[in-house]
C-alpha cells in the first residue's frame, strides 16, 4: 500500500539524530514534538482505516467459512436421507463458496499484514513521542544549567579582569613610591653637607673671646687702671 511507504519515512526518523542536529534544542524540540504529534494523528487515522479493512476482510472470511460448513452439513443430511443428487448440489455450492473463500483469505492475509505494519509504525511513533517528551524536560533542564554556567563564566571573567586591574594598580603604586623615595634621596644628596669643623670653630671661637676679655681685665688691674 502507498500509505505504508509514506509513513515508513516518518517512522524511520531517529529521535536522537534529530536532536543532535538542533541548533537551539530548547526551541526546536518543541517544534519537532508538535510536528510528530501531527504525524501521529495522521498515522492513527490511517491505521484505524487499515485495521477496519482487516476486520472487514476477516468477517468475510468467517462468513465464507460458515457458508462452506453449512453446505457441507446439508450434503451430509441429503446423503443420510438417501438423496445423492441433492448432496451433489450442496457439494457443488460448497465448492463455489470455497473458491470465493480462497480469494477472501488472500485479501485477508494482505489486510492483516498491512494492519500489523501500520500498528507497529503507530506504536513506534507514539513511543518516540513519549521519549521526546521525557527528554524535553531533561534537555530544558540542561539548557537552564548551561545558561547559568554561562552567566557564572561571565562573572568569573569580570572578576579576573578586576583582579588584573588591581594588580596593575598595585604595581603603579609601588612604582610611584619608588619614584618618591628616589626623589627624596636625590634631594638629600643635593643639599649642602654640614661642616662639623666650622660648627666647632664657632663654639670655641666664642670661648676664646671670653678668655681674652678676662686677660684684659687682669692687665688693667695690674696697671692700676
Amino acid at each position: 500500500m502507498s500509505i505504508l511507504g509514506r509513513f515508513s519515512d516518518i517512522i524511520s526518523a531517529n529521535v536522537n539524530a534529530v536532536i543532535d542536529r538542533m541548533e537551539d534544542p530548547e526551541k526546536m524540540i518543541d517544534q519537532y514534538l508538535r510536528d510528530m504529534m501531527e504525524d501521529l494523528a495522521e498515522v492513527k487515522q490511517n491505521t484505524a482505516g487499515v485495521m477496519a479493512e482487516e476486520t472487514r476482510a476477516k468477517r468475510e472470511v468467517d462468513q465464507n467459512e460458515a457458508e462452506v460448513n453449512k453446505y457441507n452439513e446439508l450434503a451430509k443430511k441429503a446423503l443420510g436421507a438417501g438423496n445423492e443428487d441433492d448432496a451433489r448440489i450442496f457439494l457443488s455450492k460448497k465448492q463455489e463458496i470455497e473458491s470465493v473463500g480462497a480469494g477472501l483469505a488472500t485479501s485477508y492475509a494482505s489486510a492483516h499484514e498491512n494492519a500489523v505494519k501500520m500498528r507497529q509504525m503507530h506504536d513506534k511513533l507514539a513511543k518516540d513521542i513519549e521519549t521526546l517528551r521525557q527528554r524535553r524536560s531533561m534537555i530544558k533542564g540542561k539548557m537552564s544549567v548551561a545558561k547559568a554556567q554561562e552567566k557564572l563564566n561571565d562573572v568569573s571573567e569580570n572578576v579576573t579582569r578586576s583582579e588584573s586591574a588591581m594588580g596593575s594598580f598595585k604595581r603603579m603604586e609601588d612604582k610611584a613610591n619608588r619614584m618618591l623615595d628616589e626623589a627624596n634621596a636625590m634631594s638629600e644628596l643635593n643639599s649642602e653637607p654640614v661642616d662639623s669643623a666650622k660648627a666647632l670653630e664657632e663654639k670655641y671661637a666664642s670661648q676664646t673671646s671670653a678668655a681674652v676679655e678676662d686677660e684684659l681685665e687682669r692687665l688693667k688691674k695690674d696697671l692700676g687702671m
